[in-house]
């Protein structure tokens, strides 16, 4: 019988659907927030499998489950609800640092490719907001977390929306977890839930957004990142790490208030899919291993280095042995503290 997981990952697994800067077309993988943070914490640390918690309908396909748990993932906690879900995703990169979620047809006009049949229909929802008191089909109930995963002590939320990220952390501190780490929905990283974000953040160990989303939710305040930082952790947070994509990321310690910026790891970028979800789940593992908070971002960063260089969220798993803690080491000389 396998181990119960050591480390939890709750959040989304959809049917993505997106166009890759050098014009190549991915219809209907394996994609979601979930898998990449997962991997992003498998790459250092396979065993015992990382669980995984999610939502999905019955028309998810069901060997994509299988190829998960091949994979050394845990989807003992990915719940199936005897209904149809639409989990697609269509994005497309219109270089390496540009992702645009708006209207399909339009791209693919552009492009002069043919329209897939499977997005007939399809609506963008990365502009809306989230609801305070509406759970949806993809929120994460406390009945969602399997009793096998109760050994574990540490955890990711990935983005999901407001009220799985309102109230699961209290579920997971009283189970007894000692690391919850949260990267906020885009949907939640707006001005109008500007008074909901203290209590969001009180008691987590680590929050780790994107500086669009810390920009956003800052617009009329401030344009100081380290001023936003150090009025996130304020909120009762021990770490605010802020992704900045290429150019690394920021991080923050509450309790010292010092402040260091590391650079990305230069690698081959073939798809940037994934690479924020993969920092988050190295970050994990990384402060586990030796609760020194820029330890955990050189881990996050190095997650989401291989993840970039492939197309999907398995491609890291596929890395040479040793190659991650190889560029621990290169990037640990890089680290900058302010």
């Amino acid at each position: 019988m396998p181990a119960s997981p050591r480390y939890l990952f709750i959040g989304q697994l959809r049917r993505d659907y997106y166009i890759l800067p050098s014009g190549q077309v991915l219809l209907d993988v394996p994609g979601g927030n979930l898998l990449y943070a997962a991997v992003g914490l498998a790459v250092w640390e396979p065993d015992p499998p990382p669980g995984l918690v999610a939502r999905v309908g019955e028309d998810y396909p069901r060997e994509w489950l299988d190829e998960c748990d091949r994979r050394g993932l845990d989807t003992c906690g990915v719940r199936v609800l005897p209904e149809a879900i639409d989990l697609r995703s269509f994005f497309v990169y219109t270089d390496r640092a540009t992702r645009l979620s708006d209207d399909p047809v339009a791209h693919f006009a552009r492009l002069g490719l043919p329209f897939p049949r499977a997005l007939l229909g399809y609506r963008s929802r990365t502009s809306t907001l989230d609801s305070r008191n509406q759970l949806v089909p993809t929120s994460i109930r406390q009945g969602d977390i399997p009793a096998d995963y109760q050994g574990a002590n540490a955890a990711h939320l990935c983005p999901v929306d407001y009220l799985t990220h309102s109230l699961i952390p209290a579920v997971l501190r009283q189970a007894g977890f000692t690391a919850v780490t949260m990267d906020p929905s885009a949907g939640t990283m707006n001005p109008t839930y500007w008074d909901d974000i203290p209590a969001l953040i009180n008691g987590l160990t680590a929050f780790l957004p994107s500086e669009d989303e810390v920009r956003n939710l800052f617009h009329g305040r401030s344009t100081d990142l380290w001023e936003m930082a150090a009025a996130l952790a304020s909120y009762g947070c021990e770490f605010v790490v802020i992704k900045r994509g290429e150019r690394g990321q920021w991080l923050y310690d509450a309790s010292s208030r010092a402040r260091w910026e590391v650079p990305a790891y230069p690698a081959r970028v073939c798809d940037p899919t994934g690479a924020g979800d993969a920092f988050c789940g190295g970050f994990l593992t990384g402060y586990r291993r030796a609760y020194d908070p820029l330890q955990a971002v050189l881990h996050g960063n190095i997650s989401a280095s291989l993840v970039i260089e492939g197309n999907g969220p398995f491609y890291a798993l596929e890395a040479l042995p040793g190659l991650a803690q190889a560029r621990f080491e290169a990037l640990r000389d890089g680290v900058r503290k302010i």
